[in-house]
This record gives C-alpha cells, structure tokens and sequence, in this order.
C-alpha cells in the first residue's frame, strides 16, 4: 500500500475520463466510479447549468421543473458567475448539440 492517493489532482481524474473517452469506455468508467445517486446528482447538475444559461426561469422555477432545491440551484449559479461569458457560450453550445443529437437518437 502506498503513503498517498494515486490521483490527488483534478487534472489527473480528467485525463483519466479522456483516456476512457478515447478508448469509447467513458461510460463504464464513469458508471463503475459513481454511485446512482451520484449520477443522478450530475445530470441534475447539467440541466441546471442548462436552464440558467437559457435564462427563461427563475431559479425557483428551474427548481421545481427538476426537482432539486433552490440551493442546489444557488450553487450551480455561483459557479457558473466564477466562468467566462465565453466559457459559458460553450458550454451553453455544447449542452444544446448534445440535447439535440440525444432526441434525434432517440427518434430512430
């Protein structure tokens, strides 16, 4: 057993997801690293952060659509204000490709 944690950065949990990404095994990485709940906890996250960058609820609203607390909306809002107006471009164009190419798979 050794003295320290084998990843004790955040960069390195990230080049460990691209390396599964690159091998087409992000998902069962990530599923064997996350419980349900915590899954769950993510996608929450993700439609958060997709419905305050659309800016067409109120963050009592976004709460009740998805069904988490106004604070866990507080939160996602708090770090978004830490990002970049270009950074959160991105982001907002990477979630809506994403969404849309979801529905079309789900079309077929």
């Amino acid at each position: 057993m050794s003295g320290s944690a084998k990843y004790s950065d955040w960069s390195q949990v990230m080049a460990l997801i691209a390396n599964a990404a690159e091998q087409n095994k992000h998902q069962s990485l990530l599923t064997m690293l996350m419980t349900p709940d915590e899954r769950e906890a993510l996608m929450a996250r993700v439609n958060i952060c997709h419905e305050l960058l659309q800016g067409d609820l109120s963050q009592r609203q976004i709460s009740q659509l998805l069904g988490v607390g106004v604070a866990t909306i507080t939160r996602g809002s708090n770090e978004l204000k830490s990002h970049t107006d270009d950074e959160k471009a991105w982001l907002m164009e990477v979630l809506e490709v994403s969404a849309k190419s979801d529905q079309g798979a789900r079309k077929e």
